[in-house]
């Protein structure tokens, strides 16, 4: 029986316009308290984006950053972080790539230089409501838990292979492939994030379901006990997926939680 259930926000919980179906979604979130049923989002983006969200519902969990930061509506609970050597060295190859823009993002704010492209800053702002300018990537006094990164489309899959060839053991590339790439902590993905919610809650990955349609999903849709794909997600999430679901258009994750709990 699934005790826990985990969604992705953007291209899966989220219209393409940002929103998601209130009404509708107040509704499954009050059954899913009446079965016992843990809400959290799990997500690459900040904490206090996503928390902007659901402030309606103070019993989400939230796995933010990609597994490293993990909290309530009020509380951290728990933040994993990049050595100094590592951000030295991830920001050192990142300044050598004039068609990468990119952000680091640390527990508290997310940091770009004043020489970052400021389209690429304005955009950010939406997914990232800490956001500051620093002087010089060594003013950071932060935990830094990912690199969010924005690099021409077409350049998406040759940049993927680069980073794994150059970035060793310092980080791990994944894409939702629109042109974006998060630069992650080795073994710091979704899943890790779930695993460690569920020793907290104690709800093993068996007793999750979760729903995902990118590649920084992977890790989650096939740790669970049951990986819902949406009907918009890319091939391979597709194919590790227990179940699909319509698109995040159709409001896919509601529809397939109202069915869900109507058969419970």
């Amino acid at each position: 029986m699934i005790r826990l259930f985990a969604t992705d926000m953007d291209g899966t919980f989220l219209r393409d316009d940002k929103t998601y179906d209130r009404a509708r979604f107040a509704a499954v979130h009050a059954k899913m308290q009446a079965q016992g049923i843990q809400w959290v989002v799990a997500s690459g983006n900040q904490y206090y984006q996503l928390r902007s969200f659901f402030e309606d519902y103070p019993d989400t969990l939230y796995v933010a950053e990609n597994g490293a930061y993990i909290g309530t509506a009020t509380e951290t609970l728990s933040v994993h972080a990049f050595s100094q050597a590592a951000v030295d060295a991830i920001i050192a190859n990142l300044l050598a790539l004039p068609q990468v823009a990119f952000l680091a993002c640390g527990a508290q704010a997310a940091y770009a230089v004043p020489s970052t492209d400021a389209v690429f800053v304005a955009d950010a702002r939406r997914y990232y409501h800490h956001l500051d300018i620093v002087a010089d990537y060594s003013q950071m006094n932060d935990r830094i838990l990912k690199f969010g990164l924005s690099c021409p489309a077409d350049e998406t899959d040759a940049l993927l292979a680069y980073f794994q060839a150059t970035l060793g053991d310092w980080a791990v590339a994944t894409s939702s492939g629109r042109g974006d790439i998060d630069l992650i902590q080795p073994g710091q993905h979704k899943a890790a994030g779930l695993a460690e919610v569920g020793r907290l809650l104690d709800v093993p990955l068996s007793a999750m379901g979760a729903f995902g349609d990118g590649g920084n999903d992977l890790e989650m849709i096939r740790s669970v006990g049951l990986g819902v794909a949406m009907a918009n997600a890319q091939p391979d999430v597709l194919a590790a997926a227990d179940a699909v679901t319509t698109s995040n258009e159709a409001q896919g994750v509601l529809a397939f939680l109202e069915t869900h709990l109507a058969g419970n």
